[in-house]
């Protein structure tokens, strides 16, 4: 399926207009701040974006990041300038006439950016592996990836090496494709539905249990969104199966309980991290308001004062006492389907 692939993101597709699914529409979502990043990046960049969600975790200056599927590299060249010029981004991909697009384009965007020295890198290879690309442990601030690791044949692979290239308290911030239910084998291996990231998703309670035995214990949703398939050959083929884009965070954190477990603690936002002076969210289910009071589980509390956000919060409480499950803990599908005035429930 690595050379299917290959042949479809280097050859069948031309640009993002060839997809059929509105998997790729993101840029209506884009924070204002993003959009005058976006409009440096070149043309060329920007026509071979297949990427499904938005990338660009807070508070990123100054830190090594690296893109996993980077593809022609759009999101590259926006971490790019989020990073600064002291910062680093390196991209990784298999597909080799994508990858010689981003690096035509890397003096373009040198001078663009205003650094005197690029600060990306772009590597040929696979997500499954890392160790072969001289990325040492504990190297890595941040992963991000859009939209690949549902093309991987080995999604444990990608985690494990994820988690070990990884800094401690760092993070896997992607989005990519999941559905509601396991995808059957016929399906898999259909060359179009792989291709266009529909069959190789995954089921999302499987996501859960995969991303733990690799080390990452609490993944957090962030966003989601239902996938519509507009192409009848497609529909047909899928049958009533559910997709959704979804952005999750991982954090390399050991420390975390496997449940949302309540120790009496709580946090206060500052408003320091940039462009976020109002209010911080830390996924779907922690929108914290700045100086107000948030009563958090163990496991949320880890994740801001662990890790490059414990400037920018007050924290109270430890882990002395416990309380039993932090009230709100769902076990149904954490997917929005776009219908208003239902809730499957989520975790807290």
């Amino acid at each position: 399926m690595q050379e299917v692939v290959q042949k479809y993101y280097g050859e069948t597709l031309s640009g993002t207009h060839d997809l059929k699914t509105n998997a790729c529409c993101t840029d209506a979502r884009l924070p204002e701040y993003i959009k005058p990043l976006l409009a440096k990046v070149h043309d060329e960049v920007l026509s071979r974006y297949y990427g499904c969600g938005l990338v660009l975790p807070e508070q990123l200056q100054g830190l090594t990041v690296l893109d996993l599927g980077c593809g022609a590299g759009r999101d590259v060249y926006l971490l790019s300038q989020l990073v600064g010029e002291k910062g680093k981004v390196i991209g990784v991909d298999m597909t080799e006439e994508q990858l010689a697009v981003a690096r035509k384009h890397e003096k373009f965007h040198r001078h663009a950016f205003g650094y005197r020295r690029s600060n990306v890198r772009f590597l040929y290879g696979y997500i499954e592996q890392l160790d072969e690309l001289d990325l040492a442990d504990s190297s890595i601030d941040i992963i991000v990836s859009n939209c690949v690791i549902n093309l991987a044949m080995d999604k444990a692979a990608v985690l494990r090496e994820a988690y070990r290239v990884l800094k401690p308290g760092g993070e896997l911030y992607f989005s990519d494709v999941y559905s509601d239910r396991r995808i059957p084998k016929a399906l898999v291996n259909d060359s179009l539905l792989y291709g266009e990231c529909l069959s190789g998703a995954l089921y999302w309670n499987d996501f859960v249990p995969l991303a733990r035995a690799q080390g990452f214990i609490d993944p957090r949703l962030v966003t989601d969104r239902p996938i519509t398939i507009d192409d009848p050959q497609l529909r047909d083929k899928i049958g009533n199966i559910q997709f959704y884009s979804a952005t999750y965070r991982l954090f390399k954190l050991p420390e975390l309980e496997l449940a949302c477990e309540d120790h009496g603690q709580a946090v206060a936002y500052r408003g320091t991290v940039p462009h976020y002076p109002h209010a911080f969210m830390l996924d779907k289910h922690h929108f914290i308001e700045t100086g107000r009071q948030f009563p958090v589980c163990g496991n949320t509390w880890r994740m801001l004062h662990d890790t490059r956000f414990a400037a920018h919060f007050d924290f109270y409480g430890n882990f002395d006492r416990h309380y039993g499950i932090f009230p709100g803990c769902g076990m149904g599908i954490p997917f929005d389907d776009g219908m208003p005035g239902e809730s499957k429930g989520g975790c807290c």
